[in-house]
């Protein structure tokens, strides 16, 4: 996470400006400003071949960053399209938040790789909001707040359906909107603007702790509210879904086979496989989650509370876990594509030869639910 930009003491840099330019993700364990310049001035140098992965990664993260972008960017445009925006309010806010992660993804690194050299206030804010990873770890807590209430508002909606259609009025929606995006940056703000300093032209993100116990703390807090809980949540609601969903489809399959469907029973069916694509969807989503994020939430939980633990994010473990954290909010939009009908739907519109057989079955649908009305019309008669 956000302190594994940071590098153990035993770690330390060494001290010309060229160095420092060149590597500003530095980590240690310090309770000053003045620690942070003594560490800087060491004597023990980075070795060339950590120089050589920190570029390929950062350039790595900038390339998935783009890709990221422009497949969230498609995923926002098929949900208005297909108007799911409206329906599925949380679900298109998870994905501006995807998109917003990319996008700062992109800014932050490709920034990084120019190596600017920070001076006065206009550097110091520079360093407070884009080299420190501010924005990125903004969005990206914000996304797993917003993750968590998208998780509650499924398992309400399923479970309690009747309760949810009274309560969950789209005003709610909205506030719980906010309250995502205000936790996030109230947080982040508060975490970079006490731990991070500007330094020989360099920005250090989240060194200057008041010492170790509230680097340890904050550790324990962060892998308990943003994994353990998260998955936690994610675990019992979808269980909780599943059971219903389960039910329901039995129920709806004795009711098949007692006689003739009648209107009510094909709106009720139709309304369950949507519910049930949208919550398949989400699952997935969730996996991708709960796999992708827990290497990098281990390493940076051990690296933050073992300080004579021998690792630093200058192996290869490190690079690896939070090269695998990123690639799961630049494949969202993937599993958006090919698992949500309505987004495929648009977006295979924007492939001239798959236009014709989408057409084509969404008239075959549109005849098979007229037949069942002209039916059920008939059948009342």
């Amino acid at each position: 996470m956000v302190w594994l930009l940071q590098r153990e003491t035993r770690s330390k840099m060494a001290g010309t400006r060229s160095s420092s330019a060149k590597h500003p993700s530095v980590v240690m364990t310090t309770e000053t400003v003045a620690d942070v310049v003594q560490a800087t001035t060491a004597s023990v140098a980075m070795t060339s071949p950590s120089r050589g992965i920190a570029f390929y990664f950062q350039c790595a993260v900038v390339a998935i960053g783009v890709v990221g972008t422009v497949a969230n960017a498609l995923i926002l445009y098929a949900l208005v399209a297909s108007k799911q925006h409206q329906k599925h309010v949380l679900i298109f806010h998870q994905n501006v938040l995807d998109f917003f992660s990319c996008l700062f993804l992109v800014i932050t690194y490709a920034l990084k790789l120019s190596n600017i050299y920070l001076i006065g206030p206009s550097g110091y804010w520079l360093c407070m909001l884009i080299p420190s990873e501010n924005l990125i770890w903004c969005a990206v807590v914000a996304s797993k707040t917003n993750f968590m209430i998208v998780t509650i508002e499924r398992y309400l909606r399923s479970v309690y359906a009747v309760w949810s259609k009274k309560k969950l009025h789209r005003w709610v929606l909205y506030l719980a909107i906010a309250f995502v995006w205000i936790s996030a940056v109230v947080h982040m703000f508060a975490l970079t603007f006490s731990t991070s300093a500007v330094v020989d032209g360099v920005c250090y993100g989240y060194v200057t702790w008041n010492g170790r116990v509230s680097q340890i703390v904050y550790a324990i807090w962060h892998f308990l509210s943003f994994y353990v809980i998260v998955l936690a949540i994610f675990i019992f609601c979808y269980w909780r879904i599943l059971v219903v969903i389960r039910r329901q489809a039995l129920a709806m399959a004795a009711h098949r086979s007692a006689g003739p469907s009648t209107a009510q029973a094909l709106g009720q069916l139709g309304l369950h496989q949507i519910q049930t694509n949208v919550t398949k969807t989400m699952l997935f989503v969730s996996a991708s989650f709960a796999i992708s994020d827990l290497p990098l939430e281990v390493y940076s939980l051990i690296l933050s509370i073992h300080a004579s633990a021998n690792l630093t994010i200058l192996e290869g473990g490190y690079y690896a876990a939070t090269f695998l954290s990123f690639l799961y909010i630049c494949a969202n939009p993937f599993i958006y594509a090919v698992k949500f009908d309505p987004v495929k739907r648009v977006l295979l519109r924007l492939i001239p030869c798959k236009k014709m057989s989408v057409q084509s079955t969404e008239s075959i649908e549109v005849n098979v639910a007229r037949t069942a009305s002209n039916r059920s019309g008939q059948s009342g008669k």
